[in-house]
């Protein structure tokens, strides 16, 4: 039997799985209260947002993909889209080539909050006021700071207390970065979402009431503060003090919606993944490049076959991927153009950026995408992975498959304490999602009003005949569709060999990613030939990448990855979970 660092998690009544504790513990509240896996993760998220807001917040991000028991996958988009304003000759009259990498200049319309509440309304069975307890209860009494909270403060403290004041107010209460063990309040947000639930009470029926607390987001007392802040000039990233460009129509004219998965059929398995405005699709692509027989899991062959079609995948995102232009995606996943695609794999790492021409088109690459930034220009937005393994900001992921069946995984991110200004009536800052977006015409990531910068944010769920069978994601912006892919290949894997799932088994591999292709986030920074390798991994394994020129960096032991995933088997009806050992805060319960 093989070591894991924690059992797979079995039961038939409701299994959650996060990236921290409370969020996952409140989730399970919710199931045990009579709640159904739609109003646990609603429940769960609003905690992330007060455990985790240096990794998520109400005004960032999220898309949602939900099995319904019995019904079709679909994907909930909350990701919310440029302003009208938000132009590429706007920024560049500001002397900007790129986006900064923080404050208004680079929030989209918040997206985040709408998708909760529309998912709570259309498949969940509880309140508003059910399920924003246990964040009101976090917020207003306080919780014990997972470390990196206060690591996270600390790298922005000076920040904090000569230009960010209000972000001081919350996250350097008594002149320090918080502290494990000692309680962190946010009043501000407590009492944002008491008076939400107080001006909704009147309004008669559940559906009414959160359909009620939207309308105060887009245009009410919420909405008031959002733009006061974006109006606010700012500190950013680029040096300079700028103000954003949302306005009240803009915060008005949004709402959250729904979409057809992307999906891409693998011996015998369907996987779901938000379309090409995410980093999906990407994960699909890797699937699609895999020859019909593998190399021994786990050999270097194995791990240098992943890594080369990785860096295709990644550099036909790079090209076709966005909202803002046509994207081939039925060619993208065809199987003639992957086939052409994986005979460009040798036996040699490559340190080109290759992208395809799906449909005879010409591909058309960022002019700042082709510059090498060199290693120390990693992100400073979502999660940009280090060469040491170490993480710099992140995200969050959580999944809930309930007795009946129901399952949801979703990937929530932006809104960071560290991407704007605390808005001081509220007690949560503006996301940063425009980052990922250009400053050059005619590319389909452009920045475009009313169009959604291209995210890296991809919750997973996958089918096995039809049947919804595992929800599965990781926080880690570029990262997540390569963690996942081991990930999800190891589910497939030691299932066909030992008969079952091994959630547990799988997440606490040996994990490893690469940063051969432009970062997503500012200041879009790329590595040729890097992969970075957990120094569980077998000796031989990383003498022999490097004798193919891949130039490969040994992270810490448990340092790449930190996925969440539950399962259901149709047959019998049993649930399992697992949760991420890394970083020490995410875990599964259930039973």
């Amino acid at each position: 039997m093989q070591f894991t660092t924690r059992p797979t998690l079995q039961g038939t009544f409701g299994m959650v799985s996060s990236t921290h504790w409370l969020a996952s513990q409140s989730a399970m509240a919710v199931l045990e209260n009579g709640g159904n896996a739609y109003d646990a993760a609603v429940a769960g998220a609003f905690v992330l947002h007060v455990v985790e807001p240096h990794l998520n917040g109400p005004a960032g991000e999220v898309p949602i993909l939900l099995a319904p028991a019995g019904g079709e996958v679909s994907v909930l988009c909350g990701q919310g889209v440029a302003p009208a304003g938000a132009t590429i000759p706007h920024y560049r009259a500001l002397g900007l080539d790129l986006v900064p990498g923080t404050g208004p200049l680079a929030a989209a319309v918040p997206g985040a909050f709408d998708a909760w509440l529309l998912l709570l309304r259309d498949h969940g069975t509880k309140t508003l006021a059910d399920v924003l307890r246990y964040a009101v209860g976090y917020a207003e009494h306080g919780h014990a700071p997972v470390e990196n909270v206060g690591t996270t403060v600390a790298s922005v403290q000076r920040l904090f207390e000569t230009e960010w004041t209000s972000s001081a107010a919350v996250y350097l209460p008594d002149g320090r970065p918080p502290r494990p063990g000692v309680l962190l309040r946010n009043p501000a947000l407590a009492a944002t979402w008491r008076r939400l639930l107080d001006e909704v009470s009147g309004t008669a029926g559940r559906e009414a009431q959160i359909d009620a607390a939207r309308d105060v987001w887009r245009t009410g007392f919420i909405a008031e503060a959002l733009l006061r802040q974006s109006a606010r000039p700012t500190l950013d990233s680029s040096g300079a003090h700028h103000t954003g460009t949302l306005t009240a129509a803009d915060l008005a004219a949004w709402s959250a919606s729904y979409e057809t998965p992307a999906t891409y059929d693998w011996n015998g398995w369907t996987v779901c993944k938000a379309g090409p405005w995410s980093q999906g699709p990407a994960f699909l692509q890797q699937l699609a490049l895999l020859p019909p027989d593998l190399p021994p899991h786990g050999s270097a062959d194995y791990v240098h076959l992943l890594i080369e079609g990785c860096k295709l995948a990644m550099a036909d995102r790079e090209a076709w991927y966005g909202d803002a232009g046509e994207v081939p995606l039925a060619e993208l996943l065809s199987p003639a153009y992957n086939a052409g695609r994986r005979a460009l794999i040798g036996d040699k790492a490559s340190y080109e950026l290759r992208p395809g021409a799906p449909g005879g088109r010409e591909a058309r690459i960022a002019a700042h995408a082709r510059v090498d930034v060199g290693p120390g220009a990693a992100g400073v937005g979502e999660p940009t992975v280090a060469t040491d393994g170490t993480t710099r900001g992140d995200t969050c992921h959580l999944d809930v498959v309930d007795r009946w069946g129901n399952m949801v995984a979703a990937t929530p991110s932006g809104g960071w304490l560290q991407s704007n200004p605390v808005v001081p009536e509220l007690g949560f800052p503006l996301g940063t999602r425009l980052q990922m977006t250009r400053l050059e015409e005619g590319l389909t990531d452009s920045l475009t009003p009313g169009r959604r910068p291209r995210t890296t944010l991809s919750p997973s769920i996958a089918l096995r005949d039809g049947e919804p069978v595992l929800a599965f994601g990781t926080p880690g912006g570029d990262q997540q569709d390569q963690w996942q892919v081991h990930f999800f290949l190891a589910v497939v894997l030691r299932a066909h060999a030992r008969g079952g799932l091994d959630l547990q088994g799988a997440i606490d591999e040996p994990n490893w990613h690469n940063d051969s292709f432009p970062s997503s986030f500012y200041p879009r920074g790329t590595r040729p030939g890097s992969v970075t390798v957990e120094a569980r991994m077998p000796a031989g394994v990383v003498e022999e990448l490097r004798r193919r020129g891949h130039d490969v960096t040994v992270g810490g032991p448990w340092s790449e990855g930190r996925l969440c995933a539950v399962a259901r088997d149709p047959g019998t009806g049993v649930l399992s979970a697992a949760a991420n050992p890394r970083g020490m805060q995410g875990y599964a319960v259930g039973r």
